[in-house]
C-alpha cells in the first residue's frame, strides 16, 4: 500500500513538473502564440501576436551557398584595373585574419575583376555585366553592399545567416517565422526549402538539415524541404494496399493515443507529432497539386528561362517559390550551391550567375505582375564576401578569390524594403565597409520587422534562457525600410 501511494505521489509529481514545463516554456514572448496554435487556434491568435503592422507577409531567401564575390556582381571598384597585380597595400588588411588557405602566401596581389559594370535603371545601380537580367530589375532592388558577419569559414558563416548563431542548435529563421506567425495556409507547411546544384561548381560541399530545423523549438515548425526527384516529400505517397479512406482511420487511431499522452504528459512534442500527422494527410492532396507547373503558361517559362522545366533546377525552384508564395507559405527558403570559388573563378561565376540571373528578375516580375511583390520579401544573400587578392597564382586569365567576411553584397525587394537604392559603401579594395555598415543581427532583424515582429520580443525559453534569432544584439535599419 505504501509502496502504491509514493508510486502515486512520484507520478503526480512528475505531471506536475511536466506541465510547469510545458507552459513555462510556451506562455513567454510571443509564445503565447505558440501555445493557442497547438490547441488548433493557430491562425486568429498568430495574428494577433503581431508586434505592429507587418510590411510583408512571407518571406523568400534565395541564400547563394559557398559565398558569391561582390567584386563581379554588385560592388563596383573600377580604380582596381590600374592596381592588378600590385600588392595589397598592409594598411588595407591591416593585419586581419586570414583563412589556412591563404595565410601562406608571400604575395597578396591584387585582382581586379575581368567582367564590366553598367549603370541601370532610373537609380542608377552599378550591376555586374553577369546580371544583366537583374540589371533590368534594379528600380526594385535595394543593394546592400555594407554587409559584415563575424564567421570566416563556410559551415559557421552558412550557421550564423540561418539561424543567428556560428553554432549548430539554434532554430533557422524559417522555424522562428513559422513559430511567430504560423501558417496561412493549413494545408501546407510555414515553412518551405528546395535546393539547388550550382553549374559552376556542381560538386559543392553539402547543406545539412539543421540549416532549416527548429532547434529547440517545437519539431512543427522545422522546415520541409520538397524534392525533385521522386514524392516531393518523402513518404507523400501511401504504400502499395492502402487508401486514403485507411490512412485516415489509421491517423484517427494514432491521434487519439497522442492525444491521451498529450493530456497525461503535457509535451509540446507531442502535440507537435499530432499537427505533423495531420499536415502530412493534407499534404498528400496539396503537394501534387502545387508541383504541377502544367498549367503555368509559355510566357511564364520563357520569362524564368530554359531552365524553368527541368526539376530541381535553381529557375525551376524559383518558379515554385512563387506558387508557394502564392498559396501562402510564410517562409520560402531556396539554397542554391556552387559560389566557393577559390580558383579558376571567372569561369565558375559565370556559369553560376547563368543559373540565377533571368530566374531571380522573372521572379521579381512575376510577384510584381500578379500583386504579390509589395508583401512578399525578397532576399538575395552568401554567407560572406570574397577577398579582392588572389588566392593562388595570378594570371591574365585566370585567378581565384578567398573567403571574406569583413565586406560582402546582398540585394532586397519588396515587402517594406525601399527600392532603386544602394546602401553602404566599402573602401577602394572592396575589403572594409568605409559607411553604413549592416552586421548579420541587423539584416534579420529587419526582415523581422518588416515581418510585423519585433526582434527582441520574438523569444523562446530554453534551459533557463530566453533565445531569439538575434541572440542579445541587431538593430532594424530603418533606412532600408520604405
Amino acid at each position: 500500500m505504501r509502496d502504491s501511494l509514493q508510486h502515486e505521489a512520484i507520478a503526480a509529481q512528475r505531471s506536475l513538473l511536466t506541465r510547469r514545463h510545458f507552459f513555462g516554456k510556451l506562455g513567454t514572448g510571443v509564445g503565447a502564440a505558440a501555445l493557442t496554435s497547438l490547441l488548433d487556434q493557430q491562425l486568429c491568435a498568430r495574428e494577433s501576436a503581431l508586434h505592429f503592422a507587418p510590411r510583408a507577409k512571407r518571406v523568400i531567401y534565395l541564400f547563394q551557398s559557398g559565398a558569391p564575390s561582390q567584386l563581379e556582381m554588385l560592388d563596383y571598384k573600377p580604380g582596381l584595373g590600374k592596381l592588378h597585380e600590385t600588392e595589397l597595400p598592409a594598411s588595407i588588411r591591416d593585419g586581419q585574419r586570414l583563412t589556412g588557405m591563404t595565410s601562406g602566401q608571400s604575395a597578396f596581389p591584387v585582382a581586379a575583376s575581368q567582367f564590366g559594370f553598367q549603370r541601370y535603371g532610373n537609380s542608377g545601380a552599378w550591376i555586374g555585366d553577369l546580371l544583366k537580367h537583374t540589371g533590368g530589375v534594379a528600380d526594385e532592388l535595394c543593394i546592400v553592399k555594407s554587409m559584415y558577419t563575424e564567421a570566416i569559414n563556410h559551415d559557421p558563416a552558412i550557421t550564423f545567416m540561418q539561424t543567428g548563431s556560428q553554432q549548430p542548435g539554434r532554430p533557422s529563421f524559417g522555424a522562428w517565422s513559422s513559430y511567430g506567425l504560423g501558417s496561412a495556409n493549413e494545408e501546407l507547411p510555414a515553412f518551405v526549402v528546395l535546393i539547388s546544384k550550382g553549374s559552376g561548381l556542381p560538386n559543392a560541399q553539402g547543406l545539412l538539415s539543421r540549416l532549416w530545423g527548429s532547434g529547440f523549438i517545437p519539431s512543427r515548425h522545422q522546415g520541409v524541404k520538397l524534392r525533385s526527384q521522386g514524392d516531393s516529400v518523402l513518404y507523400l505517397s501511401n504504400p502499395p494496399g492502402i487508401n486514403r479512406d485507411a490512412r485516415r482511420r489509421m491517423l484517427d487511431g494514432i491521434s487519439s493515443l497522442n492525444q491521451l499522452q498529450l493530456e497525461e504528459f503535457g509535451d509540446p512534442e507531442i502535440a507537435a507529432r499530432i499537427a505533423q500527422y495531420e499536415m502530412a494527410y493534407k499534404m498528400q492532396a496539396s503537394v501534387p497539386e502545387l508541383t504541377d507547373l502544367s498549367k503555368e503558361s509559355e510566357a511564364t517559362f520563357a520569362m524564368y528561362g530554359p531552365d524553368a522545366r527541368k526539376p530541381g533546377t535553381f529557375a525551376a525552384n524559383c518558379l515554385q517559390a512563387r506558387r508557394l508564395a502564392e498559396r501562402g507559405v510564410r517562409f520560402i527558403q531556396l539554397y542554391h550551391r556552387g559560389w566557393d570559388h577559390h580558383g579558376n573563378l571567372p569561369d565558375h561565376i559565370t556559369k553560376q550567375c547563368s543559373d540565377i540571373d533571368q530566374p531571380c528578375a522573372a521572379l521579381i516580375k512575376d510577384l510584381r505582375q500578379r500583386g504579390l511583390l509589395d508583401d512578399t520579401l525578397v532576399v538575395w544573400a552568401g554567407e560572406f564576401g570574397r577577398t579582392v587578392y588572389c588566392q593562388g597564382k595570378l594570371t591574365k586569365e585566370n585567378y581565384g578569390r578567398d573567403h571574406h567576411p569583413r565586406c560582402f553584397s546582398i540585394w532586397m525587394a519588396g515587402g517594406g524594403i525601399k527600392p532603386g537604392i544602394t546602401y553602404g559603401e566599402t573602401d577602394d579594395f572592396s575589403y572594409n565597409v568605409v559607411k553604413d555598415p549592416v552586421h548579420v543581427h541587423d539584416l534579420q532583424a529587419t526582415i523581422l520587422h518588416a515581418l510585423g515582429i519585433d526582434h527582441e520580443r520574438l523569444t523562446y525559453r530554453f534551459q533557463g534562457r530566453y533565445y531569439r534569432l538575434t541572440d542579445v544584439h541587431g538593430r532594424v535599419v530603418t533606412d532600408l525600410l520604405s
